[in-house]
């Protein structure tokens, strides 16, 4: 594993307008995350997190700082490298799913392929099997329960093998058992394929299951939580 972080923010300020009010979301952001390293965000609702999380996935540009994906300094890429680097080595798990109404399961899981021109039919289908859902892979979203959308996002997430996986409140929709398993996939998956995951949620008990936790308020980090029960470094 390198000794380098993996994601790297400096200084990293995000403002919103609201009517003549500007609105500092983020108030000079400093983290580094390694890979392999499982981090889950909390905070209150509008501390930050998912504004920092779509900040370091390459969604939204600062207007101060700066973001480094593997050495790379996301924003001052050309816009087409940016876009290929995230199709390369980041999947995005969000709160309502996102699937294409229109597509199956399995087309809706193909799609970061197809967006770089890798058609890999039989890498989607055995995700899709990876995540119980070997049997719906013809089925449209609305065919599928809450839970079983939040699968095939998780597969469609994995599909192009990214360094990272960024999820926003991916069992915000889901109840207490569905949430949980649709977690101890993505963990599972994390920990096996040794992917970066990066995880806002408001529920402090899935945070424990993370190698850390830290705590957004008011557009800063204010503490930072290590899991005593995680593998130390190198051992995930």
């Amino acid at each position: 594993m390198s000794d380098e972080p993996l994601i790297a923010a400096q200084d990293v300020h995000r403002t919103y307008k609201l009517g003549r009010k500007d609105v500092e979301v983020l108030r000079g952001i400093d983290l580094e995350i390694m890979q392999g390293e499982r981090v889950f965000l909390c905070g209150a609702s509008g501390a930050g997190k998912t504004t920092l999380l779509y900040t370091m996935a390459g969604l939204e540009r600062p207007q101060r700082g700066r973001v480094q994906i593997a050495g790379e300094d996301l924003y001052r890429l050309p816009l087409r490298e940016q876009s290929q680097l995230r199709n390369e080595k980041m999947g995005y798990i969000f709160q309502n799913y996102y699937l294409l109404p229109e597509l199956t399961a399995l087309e809706n899981v193909m799609v970061p392929g197809l967006i770089g021109s890798c058609r890999d039919r039989a890498r989607a289908s055995e995700l899709l099997g990876a995540v119980g859902l070997g049997e719906r892979v013809h089925h449209l979203p609305a065919e599928l329960s809450g839970g079983e959308q939040q699968r095939v996002a998780i597969a469609r997430a994995l599909v192009n093998d990214p360094a990272i996986v960024f999820a926003d409140e991916p069992t915000g929709n889901l109840d207490s058992r569905n949430g949980g398993e649709v977690m101890d996939l993505l963990l599972g998956f994390a920990e096996n394929l040794e992917t970066t995951l990066v995880v806002v949620t408001h529920d402090r008990g899935l945070a424990r299951s993370g190698d850390r936790t830290l705590e957004i308020r008011d557009g800063l980090i204010v503490s930072e939580e290590d899991d005593p029960d995680s593998p130390a470094d190198g051992e995930y």
